[in-house]
């Protein structure tokens, strides 16, 4: 019977890298890539071994709760190729604790996926992240093969796969300087054509000195004599490929306003989901929490780290292999980690208007100055701040339907009805009152 250390969270969460990060694509923005070289003389594969200790470990940490997150992800998971899966789910249904339920989730470029795939995933109810960026134009700036080409063609074969055999999955999709000014074609393009129901929005940004940053510049590839930088936590500077902090607050706000007025209910984005639980003091999502501390990382070795960013040497708790992973995730060191997100916190953040639903975002951005000079300001700061203000009204509609025993999605009805109030009578040459600077006809006169 495993015994728990004071510190025990009674859940984490566990990305476990089963390849390290080995990966068929090229992304230029994805600095995993660089995590090789932490590994010069491994293989990148999960010994069988380390599996089964890695199963059993999982489930004896969660023994407290009544559900376990398996969750695979990369570089890309499946390479591993489709037997060490269906031996990953045997070990849990062996090890499983009494009365626990096992959730299998996967994040994936989706090139590897087929018939034969799709069907073990159905079966075994897995959920599926599928990497997409937006439609062709915007997903193949960056997200390339090896050879340099766009990966759309390959990744909607993939999904086209998920789709036939009807397997869960939602979008990742993360925001950089490609799609940055096209919130609406990326959301419309997941909403109609790719027919998701959850969607995730993921900023891209690559931190880098003054000396690195034409080097991080080129992207996260082998360079021809064969070296890779390694991308840590460094420098206040970012690489071109980043996102545009104003411009993420806009991409999320245009896309919010599509949302709140059509989709509530139908779709489901991480972050609005997330915002709404602030509301209730619920924090569902790492980075708008409080604290952190309990989203961890393993490598295909055994090799636990503090968090999927912090793969690096001084963030290495341990190995499963030597130590049970729960007396990792209890250690003095990641309990410290978790607490350095709040203790770090500028007074700028503590005395923010929208702290109750961002907490200063995730530690890995924080790493601007205040206005009064003060170290530790995220690099999102200004885009959160457009954003959590934007949205603030109609998220306060939605917690206040809520606490009436009443469904969230009533709240596209009460913003129709404002409008039609605030837009009667006005001539379709004059100016709308929205503030768009166009003609009403032009604009809500459309609707």
């Amino acid at each position: 019977m495993l015994t728990f250390p004071k510190n025990a969270p009674p859940a984490f969460h566990l990305l476990a890298k089963p390849t390290g990060a080995v990966c068929n694509l090229d992304c230029t923005y994805c600095f995993f890539l660089s995590k090789e070289m932490l590994y010069p003389d491994s293989r990148f594969r999960m010994a069988d071994e380390l599996l089964e200790t890695y199963i059993t470990q999982l489930l004896e940490s969660h023994a407290r709760v009544p559900e376990v997150n398996i969750a695979w992800q990369g570089g890309e998971p499946t390479l591993m190729g489709l037997d060490f899966f269906k031996r990953a789910v045997h070990l849990a249904e062996q090890n499983k604790q009494p009365g626990q339920q096992i959730l299998h989730t996967m994040q994936t470029n989706g090139t590897q996926l087929d018939d034969e795939w799709c069907a073990f995933l159905a079966e075994k109810g897995f959920l599926v992240g599928l990497s997409v960026d937006g439609p062709r134009e915007l997903h193949d700036v960056y997200r390339v093969n090896k050879g340099g080409a766009g990966s759309f063609d390959q990744v909607m074969r993939g999904w086209r796969f998920l789709k036939k055999h009807g397997v869960a999955f939602n979008i990742l999709c993360t925001v950089h300087a490609a799609n940055q000014e096209y919130p609406l074609e990326v959301y419309r393009f997941f909403r109609d054509e790719l027919e998701t129901e959850f969607i995730q929005f993921i900023p891209i940004i690559e931190r880098a000195t003054e000396g690195f940053l034409p080097l991080a510049n080129m992207g996260w590839s082998e360079r021809p004599g064969g070296e890779r930088p390694l991308y840590t936590q460094t420098g206040n500077l970012v690489t071109e490929r980043t996102v545009d902090a104003v411009a993420y607050g806009r991409f999320l706000n245009a896309i919010f306003d599509e949302w709140i007025r059509n989709d509530v209910g139908k779709v489901f984005v991480q972050l609005f989901d997330t915002t709404l639980g602030a509301y209730f003091e619920q924090y569902s999502l790492c980075i708008f929490s409080p604290t952190c501390g309990n989203a961890l990382a393993l490598e295909h070795n055994g090799d636990l780290y503090s968090c999927d960013h912090y793969v690096e040497p001084d963030f290495l708790l341990g190995n499963i292999q030597e130590t049970h992973m729960i007396e990792l995730v209890a250690s003095e060191q990641q309990r410290q980690f978790g607490r350095h997100k709040l203790d770090s916190l500028p007074q700028y953040c503590r005395a923010c208007e929208v702290r109750f639903a961002c907490h200063g975002g995730c530690p890995r951005n924080r790493f601007i100055e205040t206005p009064d000079g003060e170290a530790g300001l995220n690099y999102l700061c200004a885009g959160y701040k457009l954003f959590f203000n934007h949205v603030n009204r109609p998220m306060q509609i939605m917690a206040n339907l809520l606490r009436q025993g009443r469904y969230a999605d009533e709240v596209m009805g009460i913003l129709a009805q404002e409008e039609r109030a605030k837009f009667a009578g006005i001539g379709r040459n004059e100016p709308c009152p929205c503030g768009s600077g166009r003609k009403f006809k032009q604009c809500h006169g459309r609707k």
